[in-house]
C-alpha cells in the first residue's frame, strides 16, 4: 500500500515538473509539439492503475509534513470522486495535447503554450487530489493564473486581455472568500485534513460557524463554476485558443468549483442554507444561460453557454438532499465532459478549415467534411440526451431527482434547459453539417487524424457507455459514496420501462425541436434586447472595475498629496494605534521592574535624554543631524555595557558613516536651512512623535516581560564551534546560520545602491544638459 500511496505523489510531481520539461523541449525543437500528448496519456494510464486498488481496498493516502506549525501537510487522497477527476483531467488533456500540437503547429509561441497547458493540468491534479484545505487553495489559485496565461495568450489583442484580466479577478476574488471559508472551517474541525473535515460532519453542520462557512465556500465555487451572476467570465474566455477551450469547459478549472461542492456535500449536503443556495442558484444558473445561449451566433459561444446550463444543472443536483443525486451528479460529470470536449474540437476544426465560426455562415458543411460530420452527430446525439448514447442516461437520472424531490420548479426548468441542450446540439451540428452550402471564407476540408482522433474517441466513448453503462458502474459508485457519503450501489442502465422519466424525454426532444425551429426568430428577439447588454452581468463588471478605478484615483488624491511629513506621520500614527490596540487587547504590556542600583549604566539614558532634547530644539537640518548622532551613540554605549562589544562598535561606525553622508547630502539639498513647518504642524508632530515612542515603549516592556525561551541561544551556542567552526555567535549567525538571509539582505542593498547610481547619473546629467542650455554659443 505504501507503494501505492508514492506512486500518487510521484504522478503528481510528474504532472508539475512537465511545465518546464515541456517548454524546453518544445522550444528545442517544435515538432516535439506532436509528441506532448505522451505526458498526459502516462499519467491517465498511472491513475488508471488506482481503479482496482479503490474498488478493492478503498482510498489511498498520501501524507507529507509541510508547515507542521500552522496544522498543514501534503496530503493528497484518492477516492471515487478525485480519481474520476484525474481521469478525465489527463484522459481528456491526453487528446487535447494532442490536438493543439497540430493545431498551433508553426505557431512561434507554441513552447509557451504547452508549458502553461502542462502547468494547468498540473495544477488541476492537485486540487483534485489534494486532502488539506491549504493545499487545495494553492493548487485552486495556480489554476486562476494558468487559465489567466493561456485565456491571454494573445495578449496583443485587447479584448483577449479584457477576457484574461476578468477571469482572474473574478476567480482570485472568489478565491480569497474561499480562503476565509477554509480557515473558518479549519477551525470549526480542528483539522485542514479534508477527510478529517467530512468524518465530524454532523458537529460541523450544527457548528454555529456553518452559516457563514457555506456561504463563503459557496462563493469561491461558484465564481470557479461560473455560476449566476459571475459567469460572464465564461463565455468571454473563448477569445482563448480553441485546445484551451475544449480544456476548461470538459473537464478541468470550471468544474473545480463542483468538484469543491461535491467534496463537502457530505459534511453539509443536509444543511438548510446548503440546500437553497445551491438549489437557486443552480436553478437561476440553468435559467439564465438557456435564454442567452440564444442569442449567440460565435459556435465557442454557444458552446461556452450549454456548459453554464451543465454547470447549473451539476450544482442543482448537489442541492438536492436526495441520495440518487450524487449518481445523477456524478453521470452528467462524466458525460458532459465526453460530448463538450468533443464538440468543442469539433468547431475549432470548423474554424481552421472553413475560416468562420459563425452559424449564420455555416451551412452543408458534411459534404466536404464527412469524417468530421460523423463524429459531431454522435457528440451531438448525447448532448441532446438521445439513447443508446451515455447523454439519456444522464437526463433520465436528473428528471428523476427531481421527480423524486416532488417540487415542480425544478422539473420546468431541468425540462426547459435540456429542451434549449437538444437545440444547441442541433445548431452546432446538423445546422452546420447538413441543407444546403453556402460559401465559407476557405475551402472545408477534413483534418488530419491528430485532429480528428481525440474527437472521435470521445464522441464514441460516449455512445458505447450508453451500450454498456455496466463498464463504469462500480466506478460510478464509488464515486458516489464519495459524493454523498453513504455506501450507496449505483445500476445503471439505458432502459428503465415506460416512466414519467422517459415521458419528460420524449417532452424535452419535442420541446427542442420547435427551438431548433424557431432558433433564428428566438435569435432575433433575444438580440433586440439590448437590456442585457446595457445591464447584463458582463456590463456589470465593466462598471464596477470602473467605480474600483474612479476610488483608487479618489483615495490616492486624498493620501498622496506629496508631503513627506505627511506620510511619515500618517504611518506612524496608524501603526501605533493599531499596535496600541493588539497590546491593550491582549493585556501583554506591562513595566518590567528595576532593582534601582545605580552605576556608570545610569548615565546612558540620560545621554539619550539629552540627544533627544537636542533634537527636538535643533533649528537647522545640520544641527538635527549632529543630535540624532548623539541619540545614536547612546545606544551603542548600551550595548556595550551590556556585554555586545560587537553590535557597539556596528552601531558606532554605522553611526559615524550615516553621520557623515547625511551632512554630505544636506549640504546639497534645497531644505538644508531652518524648519520650515508651522506651529500647528509641530504640535501634531509632537503629538505623532511621543505617542508613537509612549507605544515603542510599551513593546519593548511587553518584551521584557515575556518568559525568554534559552532553546535557540543554547542551540546557537553549542553549534557555533563543532558545526560554523566560529566562536563570535554574531558573526557566526550571520554568515552561516542565516547566510541566506544575509545574502538576500545583501543583494537588496547593492540593488538599491545601483538603482541610487543611476538616479543620481541622470540627475547631474540632466543638470549639465540644463546648465549647457543656459549658456549661449558664440556665433561663429
Amino acid at each position: 500500500m505504501r507503494t501505492v500511496s508514492l506512486m500518487l505523489l510521484t504522478l503528481l510531481l510528474v504532472s508539475l515538473i512537465g511545465a518546464p520539461v515541456s517548454w524546453w523541449l518544445v522550444r528545442l525543437d517544435a515538432r516535439l509539439s506532436g509528441l506532448a500528448w505522451m505526458l498526459p496519456a502516462g499519467l491517465f494510464l498511472g491513475f488508471s492503475s488506482f481503479v482496482p486498488t479503490l474498488l478493492g481496498n478503498g482510498p489511498v493516502d498520501e501524507v507529507w509534513s509541510w508547515i507542521p506549525s500552522l496544522g498543514v501537510t501534503l496530503a493528497l487522497r484518492i477516492d471515487g470522486l478525485s480519481l474520476l477527476f484525474a481521469l478525465l483531467i489527463t484522459g481528456i488533456g491526453t487528446f487535447i495535447f494532442l490536438y493543439a500540437g497540430s493545431y498551433l503547429r508553426g505557431d512561434p509561441d507554441i513552447s509557451r503554450f504547452f508549458a502553461r497547458l502542462t502547468l494547468f493540468m498540473g495544477a488541476m491534479l492537485g486540487a483534485t487530489l489534494a486532502d488539506d484545505m491549504i493545499v487545495l487553495l494553492v493548487f485552486w489559485e495556480a489554476t486562476s493564473l494558468a487559465s489567466f496565461l493561456l485565456i491571454g495568450y494573445r495578449p496583443e489583442e485587447a479584448a483577449v486581455r479584457r477576457s484574461a484580466q476578468q477571469g482572474l479577478l473574478v476567480t482570485v476574488g472568489g478565491g480569497l472568500a474561499l480562503l476565509a471559508g477554509a480557515i473558518l472551517l479549519g477551525q470549526a474541525a480542528g483539522t485542514l485534513r479534508i477527510s478529517g473535515i467530512i468524518a465530524q460532519a454532523p458537529a460541523l453542520a450544527a457548528h454555529p460557524h456553518a452559516t457563514w462557512i457555506i456561504a463563503l465556500v459557496a462563493l469561491g465555487a461558484f465564481a470557479k463554476s461560473a455560476q449566476v451572476p459571475l459567469h460572464a467570465w465564461l463565455p468571454n474566455a473563448m477569445v482563448a485558443p480553441t485546445p484551451v477551450s475544449a480544456f476548461l469547459h470538459s473537464a478541468t478549472m470550471v468544474k473545480l468549483g463542483v468538484y469543491l461542492l461535491a467534496r463537502l456535500n457530505p459534511v453539509y449536503g443536509e444543511h438548510a442554507l446548503w440546500t437553497w443556495l445551491l438549489l437557486c442558484t443552480g436553478l437561476a444558473t440553468m435559467t439564465t444561460a438557456a435564454v442567452l445561449a440564444l442569442r449567440q451566433t460565435d459556435l465557442k459561444r454557444v458552446l461556452a453557454y450549454s456548459t453554464i446550463v451543465s454547470l447549473g444543472t451539476l450544482v442543482m443536483l448537489l442541492g438536492l438532499p436526495h441520495p440518487l443525486a450524487g449518481t445523477a451528479m456524478a453521470v452528467y460529470l462524466l458525460v458532459h465532459a465526453l460530448y463538450k470536449g468533443c464538440l468543442f474540437m469539433v468547431a475549432g476544426i470548423i474554424d481552421h478549415a472553413a475560416g468562420t465560426r459563425d452559424t449564420t455562415r455555416l451551412r452543408g458543411l458534411g459534404r466536404q467534411m464527412p469524417l468530421t460530420a460523423g463524429i459531431a452527430v454522435l457528440a451531438g446525439l448525447s448532448m441532446a440526451g438521445l439513447p443508446p448514447f451515455m447523454g439519456f442516461i444522464a437526463k433520465e437520472l436528473v428528471y428523476e431527482v427531481n421527480l423524486r424531490d416532488g417540487s415542480w420548479l425544478p422539473v420546468a426548468i431541468a425540462l426547459l434547459s435540456n429542451a434549449v441542450m437538444v437545440a444547441v446540439a442541433g445548431v452546432v451540428t446538423f445546422r452546420v453539417f447538413f441543407g444546403p452550402a453556402v460559401p465559407t471564407p476557405q475551402q472545408p476540408h477534413d483534418p488530419p487524424p491528430a485532429l480528428w482522433v481525440g474527437p472521435a474517441l470521445l464522441a464514441g466513448l460516449g455512445l458505447l457507455l450508453g451500450l454498456a453503462p455496466s463498464l463504469v458502474g462500480e466506478f460510478i459508485t464509488a464515486a458516489t459514496q464519495a459524493v454523498t457519503g453513504q455506501p450507496d450501489q449505483v445500476q445503471l442502465s439505458v432502459w428503465h420501462g415506460w416512466t414519467p422519466m422517459l415521458a419528460l424525454s420524449g417532452l424535452t426532444l419535442a420541446l427542442g425541436l420547435v427551438f431548433y425551429a424557431c432558433w433564428d426568430r428566438m435569435h432575433r428577439a433575444l438580440v433586440a434586447r439590448e437590456v442585457i447588454d446595457d445591464h447584463g452581468p458582463d456590463a456589470l463588471y465593466d462598471r464596477a472595475l470602473a467605480a474600483l478605478q474612479r476610488v483608487a484615483a479618489w483615495q490616492t488624491e486624498r493620501i498622496q498629496t506629496g508631503s513627506l511629513r505627511r506620510y511619515t506621520c500618517t504611518t506612524l500614527a496608524v501603526t501605533g494605534i493599531a499596535v496600541f490596540v493588539a497590546l491593550a487587547g491582549t493585556g501583554a504590556s506591562a513595566v518590567p521592574s528595576f532593582d534601582g542600583a545605580w552605576s556608570l549604566h545610569g548615565l546612558v539614558p540620560l545621554l539619550l535624554v539629552l540627544g533627544t532634547v537636542a533634537v527636538l530644539r535643533a533649528r537647522g537640518f545640520v544641527a538635527g543631524i549632529v543630535a540624532a548622532g548623539t541619540v545614536g551613540f547612546g545606544v551603542a554605549l548600551t550595548f556595550l555595557f551590556n556585554g555586545a562589544p560587537d553590535l557597539a562598535f556596528t552601531q558606532f561606525s554605522v553611526e559615524a558613516v550615516a553621520i557623515v553622508v547625511l551632512l554630505a547630502i544636506a549640504g546639497r539639498m534645497a531644505g538644508n536651512g531652518r524648519d520650515a513647518r508651522t506651529l500647528s504642524q509641530r504640535h501634531v508632530d509632537a503629538v505623532v512623535a511621543t505617542g508613537f515612542g509612549m507605544v515603542a515603549t510599551l513593546v519593548l516592556f511587553a518584551v521584557l516581560e515575556t518568559p525568554f525561551d534559552p532553546r535557540l541561544s543554547d542551540f546557537f551556542r553549542s553549534a557555533s564551534v563543532p558545526e560554523a567552526h566560529g566562536r563570535n555567535l554574531v558573526n557566526v549567525i550571520i554568515v552561516d546560520f542565516r547566510a541566506l538571509d544575509t545574502l538576500g539582505e545583501i543583494t537588496v542593498l547593492t540593488l538599491a545602491a545601483i538603482a541610487s547610481a543611476a538616479v543620481l547619473a541622470g540627475t547631474a546629467a540632466r543638470r549639465r544638459r540644463s546648465q549647457d542650455a543656459s549658456i549661449p554659443r558664440e556665433r561663429s
